[in-house]
């Protein structure tokens, strides 16, 4: 990592997970294997901070602890990448099993469980859904009608607050640290 951590990805260790390793890598891999529209890729990095927005807008006055989850919900992609889900099947479970060992390593690191509660888990899921559904139509070519068959009928109201935005990933990286900085603050005041 460029700071200067070895992580074993088979065995990955919270001590050796640094949050800048974390937001530099997200914010260099590309959503929808760079298939969108504008001047940047959609990176996950971006994805993830749109998701705790989401997150926290259908779950209101909820735990920064699960915000923080919600944050860090792709972080195990910062090493793997992040593979569409047919190629994911295809690899099979490895896949699962080596993200989620790096998850529960992350989550340990700062301070969430290993394995988050299930309700949490699902309501993080179902911020992920709008996210998808959002940059689906926004930015990777599809129509409404697509995006809802695989995603999900959205709520209209929600999906009118939200749009998607390209950025250099300079400045998602430190938006994400930001983030990730001022969740913490918030679980340890």
């Amino acid at each position: 990592m460029l700071s200067g951590r070895r992580l074993d990805l088979l065995d990955p260790s919270p001590l050796d997970i640094e949050i800048d390793d974390i937001a530099h890598g997200l914010a260099f891999v590309a959503r929808w294997n760079g298939q969108t529209k504008g001047d940047f890729p959609y990176s996950v990095a971006e994805h993830s901070l749109l998701v705790e927005r989401i997150f926290a807008l259908q779950n209101p006055g909820i735990a920064a602890r699960w915000r923080l989850a919600a944050l860090l919900h792709d972080g195990p992609e910062y090493v793997i990448g992040d593979m569409i889900s047919p190629v994911k099947s295809a690899v099979g479970p490895a896949y699962g099993e080596m993200d989620a060992r790096l998850m529960a390593a992350i989550h340990l690191r700062f301070g969430l469980p290993a394995t988050l509660p299930a309700a949490i888990k699902k309501a993080i899921k179902a911020a992920d859904n709008v996210s998808a559904w959002l940059e689906a139509v926004q930015i990777a070519g599809f129509e409404a009608a697509e995006a809802t068959r695989l995603f999900g009928r959205q709520k209209p109201d929600l999906i009118r607050a939200l749009a998607i935005e390209l950025r250099a990933p300079v400045l998602v990286r430190a938006d994400y640290t930001a983030r990730h900085a001022a969740l913490l603050a918030e679980m340890d005041a």
